[in-house]
């Protein structure tokens, strides 16, 4: 049985320390599924929003990934029912948010979790935020073929040249794991040496050095696909670190999706962030050159994936084993607000690599 009010983490200005507040706890209604939260999984957007106020308004629930067990469901559910375990990308409004006892959300909004891993809810919620995000960049923004249920003898023709940058963030994770799923195979990575093994453990041909000088990168990039690149996804959304050494390997027919916001300028201990959301203006790009936005928000204007891909796709490679989570580093604190206000401080930090930032909510 739910309690009448339930705690929310919620930002109360740009750079302030969270609070705590209290919500009324809703009723379901229609397809809506009421979800005590049990784990959840600090993303940058967190911190893009408390540090930044990036489309916030004051006071803003945090969080996005949510897993914990049904504990109502509105009279016009069907795929889930009360005390199933649920993991999903919540993320339209208050009710939804992540960052609070119970989330209150359509179930097209969750997949249920597979057997097997209802004692694993902290890796579960590693999964549903950047794997929404890899599915539909790869399908709706870059326009590469994943045909659910994928046919036996699928195979890509063509089987385009492919750069994930930032192999080793949650959203590269999952890109290079889908992609070696359907069987593209001219896929290479960048990473730091150190999440080189992570990289090809996922599904990449082979992994560069982010740090290596662009024109050495294309160079050795060109090589190993033998031919140039057609095809690319900025899983890091950095102006500097990784828009600027793209727009010097990509030529005119290369399609290049970055994830936004790019960040100008990194939040820091005394440093306010920076912000842009054009990715044709934010760098000089060669002629002919296609660069999109990745707003991964829209991805339910796709009906097909707003049916199918959270509560069917996602459960299932996951109980395959295609899809493995990301791994976690389990963030600890006595109470709710103590491990949120950890977690945002470590994301400010950096101070982690090829891991996510999982903690408790209850």
């Amino acid at each position: 049985m739910a309690s009448p009010n339930h705690q929310a983490v919620v930002t109360v200005a740009k750079r302030a320390p969270l609070e705590i507040k209290q919500l009324p706890t809703l009723k379901p209604t229609g397809k809506e599924v009421l979800v005590q939260t049990l784990w959840t999984a600090s993303t940058p957007l967190d911190l893009h929003q408390a540090d930044g106020g990036l489309l916030v308004k004051h006071p803003q629930i945090l969080g996005d990934g949510t897993a914990g067990q049904v504990v109502m469901t509105g009279p016009e559910v069907t795929m889930l029912k009360v005390k199933d375990l649920a993991f999903g990308f919540t993320f339209r409004n208050e009710k939804e948010k992540a960052q609070q006892e119970y989330v209150c959300a359509p179930e097209n909004l969750f997949g249920k979790v597979p057997p097997g891993w209802e004692d694993r809810l902290s890796e579960c919620v590693t999964i549903p935020n950047n794997f929404v995000t890899a599915w539909n960049a790869l399908l709706n923004i870059l326009g590469l073929a994943l045909p659910w249920p994928k046919p036996s003898t699928f195979a890509p023709s063509p089987s385009p040249r492919i750069l994930i940058w930032g192999a080793s963030s949650s959203v590269g994770q999952y890109a290079l794991q889908i992609l070696a799923y359907y069987g593209y195979h001219n896929v290479i990575a960048t990473a730091s040496p150190r999440n080189f093994d992570l990289a090809k453990e996922c599904g990449a041909a082979h992994a560069s050095s982010y740090n290596s000088p662009a024109a050495d990168l294309k160079k050795d990039i060109e090589a190993r696909l033998e031919g140039k690149v057609e095809v690319v996804l900025d899983c890091i959304g950095s102006r500097n670190g990784s828009v600027a050494p793209i727009a010097q390997i990509a030529e005119a027919g290369t399609k290049v999706a970055i994830m936004l916001p790019v960040v100008v300028k990194d939040a820091g201990e005394d440093v306010e962030p920076e912000y842009a959301m054009d990715v044709a203006e934010v760098v000089q790009w060669q002629d002919e050159v296609e660069t999109v936005g990745v707003r991964t928000h829209f991805y339910l204007e796709d009906p097909f994936l707003s049916s199918h891909l959270q509560p069917d796709i996602m459960p299932t490679l996951l109980a395959r084993g295609v899809v493995k989570p990301n791994k976690q580093k389990i963030v600890e604190g006595a109470t709710l607000l103590e491990r949120a206000q950890k977690a945002l401080d470590m994301l400010r930090r950096k101070e982690v690599s090829g891991e996510r930032l999982v903690w408790r909510v209850r």
